[in-house]
């Protein structure tokens, strides 16, 4: 079975150069010249990939990727015509797999998709044999041991952030960044305050045991065998 890639590019013969390029390597692709229609395609459409522009007419990459991250774990793989290192360490931490800047080799593109489609695939096979959460998207729900969290909202975002990259360190300021709609009206110390109110609802199911490490002066992580 093909797999699908969604290419998001405004410029349409750059759309058609990496078009034309996954086609031959044996990928179903899909292109939009904008950003906004992106949600309601992937709504009713499942791609297993995202070539996502960051500069959009209609709306910042970035800021497209941080809303298609509060329900979909779809990997991105980001194409900008800036190659500042600031934009790609931006990039990568509000959700992005992977990073290329203009101009690229169309194969050198596809042959990254190839990569991550890769990566993807065996970390979701290493997460389903070990996995000690279930997260319905749906219902807003985690399953911790099999045991529903009663989460609030920015619990719930918090924790599916984590979920998303374990071992992976954020730092108080990106996980306002990603889990808060208005981030610059909160508090650095409201997310200690949310931490601690999910680690004692995961004690209250497995006392022994504690998902979540503090690391002093960085931030927080899931541990990765979680």
């Amino acid at each position: 079975m093909k797999h699908r890639v969604l290419i998001v590019e405004n410029e349409p013969a750059i759309a058609d150069t990496i078009q034309y390029a996954l086609e031959t390597d044996g990928f179903e692709t899909t292109c939009l010249y904008s950003g906004l229609p992106v949600l309601g395609l992937l709504a009713i459409e499942n791609m297993d990939l995202i070539i996502l522009d960051i500069g959009l007419p209609d709306i910042n990459g970035f800021e497209l990727c941080k809303e298609i991250r509060k329900n979909r774990e779809i990997p991105i793989i980001f194409l900008t015509a800036r190659s500042d290192e600031i934009d790609k360490v931006v990039g990568l931490e509000i959700g992005g797999d992977d990073y290329v800047t203009k101009p690229f080799s169309p194969r050198e593109l596809s042959a990254r998709v190839k990569a991550l489609l890769r990566r993807t695939h065996q970390q979701s096979s290493s997460k389903d044999t070990l996995k000690q959460f279930q997260v319905d998207e749906s219902r807003r729900q985690i399953l911790y041991f099999g045991q529903s969290l009663d989460l609030s909202r920015y619990e719930f975002a918090i924790l599916k952030t984590f979920i998303r990259r374990p071992g992976h360190v954020y730092s108080r300021d990106q996980l306002m960044e990603l889990c808060w709609d208005e981030p610059e009206c909160s508090m650095d110390r409201t997310i200690d305050a949310h931490i601690k109110n999910i680690r004692n609802k995961m004690k209250a199911i497995k006392p022994d045991y504690d998902s979540i490490i503090t690391h002093r002066g960085q931030g927080y992580s899931l541990k990765e065998d979680s």
